[in-house]
């Protein structure tokens, strides 16, 4: 009896797995990818492994000649080499955020942060080698992974927490990404800090959709 219950709740713990991978097939699709690369990179020696990257980063150089394909390939390429703490942040946050808002909109709010996070912390240190702040070198500078379009997600959650604790919750987000940068001024952390904002910016798409027969209600009522 005892063993015909542990099986049964096995069963329910792997369908209800299933369910919540299933309910976000954009994250664990990325994440798929992930693996794939991740796998790729440890097959290379470490020098070339790093100029491989430096072609798939968004850099300045690259950014400058190929924007579209580094945009792309930069989300799909990590330079640490470890694929398991993506996993774990990938259900944490992207699921629970394509759950929330659909894979469309979910999405939407990942190109945003990654896209525009990129370009305004690329265009911070175009402008600090034009000021001789940074050495020219610093346009082939080593920039890729996925972590601006998490933290954006990671933002873009602050709307799904209920009040009070909404506010602490952007609170500490803020504060974990505010102090980094304060600390390092690297143009990564102006990346991560960018994001979040970039997510916090993205509520009107945490606003629920009308039900197609609620839309068609409205639609009529204001005719008549």
């Amino acid at each position: 009896m005892a063993e015909r219950a542990t099986t049964a709740t096995r069963r329910w713990r792997a369908g209800h797995l299933w369910t919540y991978v299933r309910r976000a097939p954009g994250t664990y699709l990325w994440l798929l990818a992930l693996f794939g690369t991740t796998v790729a990179l440890h097959r290379m020696s470490p020098e070339f492994a790093r100029e491989f990257l430096r072609h798939r980063s968004t850099n300045i150089h690259e950014l400058s000649e190929h924007p579209v394909r580094v945009l792309l390939s930069s989300a799909l390429w990590t330079d640490d080499g470890h694929w398991l703490p993506y996993a774990a942040l990938y259900t944490l946050f992207h699921a629970r955020a394509e759950h929330w808002l659909g894979t469309a909109r979910w999405l939407t709010v990942c190109a945003a942060a990654h896209v525009l996070a990129t370009l305004v912390s690329e265009g911070a240190l175009l402008w600090a080698i034009h000021l001789g702040r940074a050495p020219h070198s610093a346009v082939d500078t080593l920039d890729t992974g996925v972590s601006y379009a998490l933290a954006g997600v990671m933002g873009v959650l602050t709307y799904r927490v209920p009040p009070p604790w909404r506010y602490a919750y952007a609170a500490v987000l803020l504060t974990a990404f505010t102090v980094p940068l304060l600390a390092g001024r690297t143009v990564t952390d102006l990346g991560h800090l960018v994001s979040v904002l970039i997510g916090l910016a993205c509520h009107p798409l945490t606003r629920p959709h009308p039900h197609p027969r609620a839309r068609s209600a409205t639609r009529k009522a204001r005719i008549d």
